[in-house]
């Protein structure tokens, strides 16, 4: 019982990484913030969990109770946040007490057990985060955690204290290295993929996250093969290429499409991170302290290049989707009569859309009576297909920067051989 609520408290600290994504269309409202201010709500916890892993080099005992008090803590402090600065400080806050819990319970949990519940826990933080945000509001996300770092506390202290003993295994390095560009590349997956849904394609958060949980399925469906497998690594990083090439590659609001690239996502991250935290951990705190230093460096630099280049390229194209539905309006074979109140509301769900809002663009047609008019009801269909498309293709170029991380994943793992576990 001890060991499950630690393994908890692992998977959440792993999720955090990802979690809130689904609530990131609210944040941008609720702080009226941009692209790149709202981004730091994810790129300072995964800066903190980075930076503090890699400065736990330095020490030989597990801060494992510390690290499980501070996160509780700072989840707290989340909850409560009341502008976008407190809450990205409470958010690198959480990130340092994360890294303390993830080294730290490595000893206590052993290899297989934490790679499981850091697996998981990394791939399920969208669909959790979509639910909580959909069901309460995205407060309710780190209200959740509370009681889980409390149940994972109580555990904790109960454990025994060790210091580190083991020998770093033979090809830890290149298996770092591996897990930070699969990381990296993941990026497009938990991140871009769930905005995509949500921002573009208008699904609700619980919708959203039904769809991405394509990809924690996937990563469950072949987690039995990875133990069979010589070159698990290759395959799944090769998989996870192709599931980012396929986003890359979307013509337009497919969700089946998107679902079956979010699935060879999940199949490659099944395959290729339990070998490689086979061949990166050695059962010690500093082991640990590198191989999640590593995984959130690729995080963050992928998050880096990401951002800006989100922020240049969907302003731009949110510019050519509404030129796109105004020239789908007027075409339309409607009346003058509808076409004006229409276009009237139209403009007022783009300029809530300006304000960080994720409007509903079915609606004026709707309201206008879509439902009983056929050429009203054709005139919205296109008008969605075509903001749909253009907003898809504007992600185009982040989701082949992804795909690039897996891709230099993919080479390095031919350098030298892990062995399955």
């Amino acid at each position: 019982m001890r060991r499950a609520a630690v393994a908890a408290a692992v998977a959440i600290a792993f999720a955090d990484s990802s979690i809130v994504v689904l609530a990131l269309p609210e944040l941008y409202g609720r702080f009226h913030t941009s692209i790149t201010g709202v981004s730091w709500v994810i790129t300072a916890y995964n800066a903190a969990v980075a930076v503090t892993a890699f400065g736990l080099l330095f020490v030989r005992r597990s801060l494992l109770p510390a690290g499980l008090l501070v996160f509780f803590a700072a989840s707290i402090g989340c909850a409560v946040a009341g502008s976008l600065a407190f809450l990205i400080g409470a958010r690198t806050l959480q990130g340092i007490g994360a890294a303390l819990l993830l080294a730290g319970s490595l000893r206590l949990l052993g290899g297989r057990v934490w790679t499981l519940a850091g697996t998981f826990g990394l791939a399920l933080g969208p669909a959790l985060g979509g639910v909580l945000t959909q069901a309460f509001d995205w407060r309710a996300i780190f209200v959740a955690q509370a009681p889980v770092a409390v149940l994972g506390l109580l555990g904790a202290i109960r454990a025994p204290h060790m210091e580190d003993a083991a020998q770093p295994r033979a090809g830890a390095v290149r298996a770092n290295a591996c897990l930070g560009l699969l990381f990296g590349a993941l990026v497009g997956a938990l991140f871009l993929a769930v905005l995509l849904v949500i921002s573009a394609w208008n699904y609700s958060p619980i919708g959203g996250a039904l769809v991405v949980s394509a990809l924690p399925a996937a990563a469950l469906v072949v987690r039995p093969l990875e133990a069979r497998l010589s070159g698990a690594v290759a395959a799944g990083a090769g998989l996870l290429a192709l599931g980012l090439i396929g986003l890359a590659l979307l013509p337009s609001a497919s969700v089946w499409l998107l679902v079956w690239s979010l699935a060879l996502c999940g199949a490659g991250l099944g395959l290729a991170l339990p070998a490689l935290s086979n061949a990166a951990l050695s059962a010690t705190t500093r082991s640990a302290a590198v191989t999640v230093g590593a995984r959130h460096v690729g995080l963050v630099l992928a998050l880096a290049l990401i951002a800006p280049l989100l922020a240049s390229k969907v302003p731009a194209a949110g510019d050519r989707a509404l030129l796109k539905g105004t020239a789908v309006l007027l075409d339309a074979p409607i009346g003058i009569d509808k076409k004006v109140p229409v276009a009237l509301d139209l403009r007022q769900a783009f300029a809530r859309a300006r304000d960080g809002e994720t409007p509903d663009l079915a609606q004026p047609f709707d309201a206008h009576g879509a439902q009983h008019d056929s050429s009203l009801a054709a005139a919205r269909d296109r008008l969605l297909g075509a903001i749909e498309s253009t907003i898809t293709r504007a992600s185009r170029s982040a989701f082949f920067v992804c795909a690039g991380f897996a891709a230099l994943a993919l080479l390095l793992s031919f350098t030298f051989r892990f062995e399955p576990q």
